[in-house]
């Protein structure tokens, strides 16, 4: 079932330009946000010949006041994607503080600046046609179930909210309200251009937001993907961790 009312945050490129792309459509209503103004308005102009109508807003995730701004008066939601994310790696060196705090602050503070206000909203409005008054679907990643040591604040930020995600859901569904934690495998986007170590069963954002949206209109708590890149993860994840630091020590870290 497509969404009528839909909220996109990173949405100037990658996954989130492709979700924004992927449920532009005739009747769609769209707001979309992302830092980088002349960009985003590219990525909604794109949309907007796809027949959507389109709201852009300059933002931040970090910034709790805006972000609150920006969801509470935007109206009626049936769909809100927590996407914005950055990600850094050690390089062959330590992580550094900055990096580290950046990272956290944007993967975990942004998703509850998106989730918290959408969820407010949300609760308040009458259930879509699916009998659910809204969806909430945070991006965290397959990194969530391995504690890699060259990008240990991106895993740990992406671990953090498919955890808080999902605990959220049960709760949530009390309320009419459903949670989705995306955990994608490898996608060909600006942020994995500098991954130096084989990324295999590498995807384009355009699947990869096929992939999503498919998870969200399930009803799937969890979306993973691909299959075999989340067993994988899972397996190593469970190794003793003396163990898995040594063998992921073996191939090239992720780059600064």
């Amino acid at each position: 079932m497509p969404f009528d009312h839909v909220l996109i945050t990173g949405a100037s490129s990658g996954l989130g330009a492709a979700l924004a792309r992927a449920v532009s459509r005739p009747g769609a209503m769209l707001h979309l946000g992302a830092r980088r103004a002349e960009v985003l308005e590219a990525v909604a102009e794109s949309c907007r010949a796809l027949g959507a109508e389109v709201h852009t807003r300059c933002v931040d995730v970090r910034d709790g006041a805006a972000m609150d701004d920006w969801i509470l008066g935007a109206g009626r939601l049936d769909l809100v994607i927590a996407n914005a994310g950055v990600s850094a790696g050690t390089g062959h060196a330590t992580e550094a503080a900055t990096a580290a705090r950046d990272i956290f602050e944007t993967n975990i503070l942004g998703a509850m600046n998106t989730t918290l206000p959408a969820l407010q909203v949300m609760a308040e409005q009458a259930p879509g046609p699916d009998g659910w008054r809204g969806h909430v679907a945070v991006v965290a990643s397959l990194a969530a179930f391995v504690a890699g040591p060259s990008a240990p604040a991106y895993s740990a930020s992406k671990a953090t909210v498919q955890r808080w995600t999902e605990a959220r859901d049960a709760t949530e569904r009390a309320r009419g309200i459903r949670l989705h934690a995306v955990c994608p495998g490898f996608v060909r986007t600006a942020m994995t251009e500098r991954n130096a170590f084989p990324m295999p069963w590498l995807m384009t954002a355009e699947q990869a937001a096929a992939r999503t949206l498919k998870g969200i209109e399930r009803g799937k708590l969890r979306i993973v993907y691909p299959r075999r890149l989340y067993v994988i993860s899972r397996i190593v994840g469970a190794l003793p961790p003396g163990l898995r630091n040594r063998l992921m020590s073996l191939v090239p870290p992720k780059a600064i």
